[in-house]
């Protein structure tokens, strides 16, 4: 089992407020190195969370939500987040069988 950075934990730590079904955290900073961003020690992501905190909610309303609770580490520790934030009715597990 590998170890989590301390940062993914911390986000991790963070979205918990929200009583997440499941949490995808994919940190793509490899991919913009030399970005300014990442020049500067910003971290880009991508999240998925599935939450029954965000049914009924519309996508501004939920994206909002993990805003929030990510707080002042949007503010330079993260330069970067693709949010996908969906209620448990509105996901599907991807199929795993299906790649090659």
């Amino acid at each position: 089992m590998t170890a989590v950075p301390p940062l993914e934990a911390g986000i991790r730590q963070r979205l918990a407020v929200l009583a997440p079904v499941s949490v995808e955290l994919i940190d793509d900073s490899a991919m913009h190195a030399g970005h300014a961003g990442a020049r500067q020690g910003g971290r880009h992501y991508r999240l998925r969370i599935v939450s029954k905190v965000f049914a009924g909610l519309d996508r501004l309303s939920r994206q909002r939500l993990v805003y929030e609770a990510l707080g002042d580490l949007l503010n330079g520790t993260i330069h970067a987040l693709s949010v996908q934030a969906l209620p448990p009715e509105h996901f599907v597990e991807p199929d795993v069988s299906d790649r090659s």
